[in-house]
């Protein structure tokens, strides 16, 4: 009796249901891949090697495939969410193993590794102390520094205006900081000694040579002070620095490198300041004075205050000191057969022995996709194929239990023949 095929048609159809219910539940989950039965005859081992009498034993599960084919990228509001927008699976990092997902959904942890729910690390190669990313093995777990470590002293700064020719002499002399009638000009900048603090460095331009006492009205030189952090100017002892421009308005001296020294000293335990400043693009034309840049390199200790994810995986630091620093780079990877990978849970899958290897890479280049941050990639279940081929399934299931029930009808007529 044919018992046989109508149960191995309820346990295909159940295992058809079991996957499609599957599915439908992980609609909503981040990063997951649909995954399609695949179901196989069965027949009986036959000595004669068959013929066209052979009848099957009915069927089994041949395999369940994951699809993984692309999901749908959203934006969210995180800049560690990163959705891979093609080919290739994050490296994620626990207790010395390494599993592999789709679903970017990351965050920092209380250490500064970039981390998922599951507390595993995210895996790529960190920069160097330069900011440099070095082409290596990417088995490094991604750490942001939430301060950016020992401050940087100003050691060079950059001043570029424009010295209006049209003015003449103050009207008033000596220089006087706090009276704007003694220099013509001034602008600022802060700069930073060797403990990180902040000191304001200002400049105030007179028009003339103001070396001696009267000063001369030289209609193309200029008068430099500088003052840090509004101490005032003795010019009976503080020397100005001279600019001279020539007749079309281009400076002349200092000659090129233009620079003028600059040496403090502080009140604050630290280092004297000692730097130059270049002057080079300075220039005086017909036109009202202007401040077109004001650089230095200096920078207090700053906190992270943003991070964001370049789609070649580059993981850019902002720190509220103004400073940005490449902490490293997000990895990728890829694996000869996807579907020999063994999922473990939790949107992560292992390698086996079926899948090969994993081959790293970067993403955007070659056969890896591209990162997108502030995004995640959704589920690629179809929910409305999904439903359908639940009810297809359901009329799979009733049809086999319909042959089972007709052949127990058979065999009650057998048994009840006398």
């Amino acid at each position: 009796m044919a018992f046989q095929q109508g149960l191995s048609g309820l346990n295909s159809s159940s295992k058809a249901l079991d996957v499609a219910s599957n599915n439908i539940a992980n609609a909503s989950t981040v990063g997951f891949k649909s995954s399609a039965t695949h179901f196989a005859d069965v027949y009986g081992a036959s000595l004669q090697g068959g013929g066209g009498s052979q009848i099957g034993i009915g069927s089994t599960l041949g395999a369940v495939m994951q699809q993984y084919t692309q999901g749908n990228i959203t934006s969210t509001n995180n800049p560690l969410d990163i959705a891979i927008n093609g080919t290739g699976f994050f490296g994620m990092s626990q207790n010395g193993s390494t599993s592999y997902t789709r679903n970017g959904q990351f965050h920092l942890d209380k250490d500064g590794f970039i981390i998922n729910d599951q507390n595993r690390k995210l895996l790529g190669v960190l920069a160097d102390s330069t900011g440099s990313i070095p082409q290596q093995p990417p088995t490094d777990q991604l750490k942001v520094d939430f301060v950016t470590g020992t401050p940087n002293p100003t050691s060079s700064a950059s001043v570029t205006a424009n010295l209006d020719s049209r003015q003449t002499l103050p009207t008033i002399s000596p220089l006087d900081i706090s009276n704007p009638n003694t220099y013509n000009s001034s602008t600022a900048m802060t700069v930073y000694d060797s403990l990180g603090n902040p000191h304001t460095l200002s400049y105030y331009f007179l028009k003339g040579d103001h070396t001696g006492a009267p000063p001369v009205n030289t209609s193309n030189t200029w008068s430099v002070y500088t003052t840090l952090d509004g101490a005032a100017v003795n010019p009976a002892t503080t020397a100005p620095q001279i600019l001279t421009f020539s007749s079309s308005g281009v400076l002349t001296s200092p000659s090129a490198p233009a620079t003028l020294p600059q040496s403090f000293a502080v009140t604050t335990g630290a280092d004297p300041l000692s730097f130059a400043v270049n002057v080079g693009s300075m220039t005086q034309f017909g036109s009202p004075f202007a401040v077109n840049d004001l650089t230095q390199d200096g920078f207090a200790p700053g906190n992270l205050a943003g991070i964001s994810v370049s789609k070649d995986g580059i993981v850019q630091a902002r720190y509220d000191n103004g400073q940005t620093r490449d902490i490293g780079q997000v990895a990728l990877f890829n694996f000869r057969n996807p579907n020999g990978l063994s999922s473990i849970g939790n949107n992560q899958w292992s390698e086996t022995a079926d899948s090969g290897q994993p081959t790293p890479g970067n993403p955007n280049a070659g056969i890896f996709g591209g990162l997108q941050a502030s995004a995640i990639e959704e589920s690629n279940v179809d929910l409305t194929a999904e439903l359908v081929n639940l009810i297809v399934q359901q009329r799979n299931y009733q049809a086999s239990a319909q042959s089972i029930k007709t052949q127990d009808q058979v065999l009650q007529t057998l048994v009840n023949i006398r």
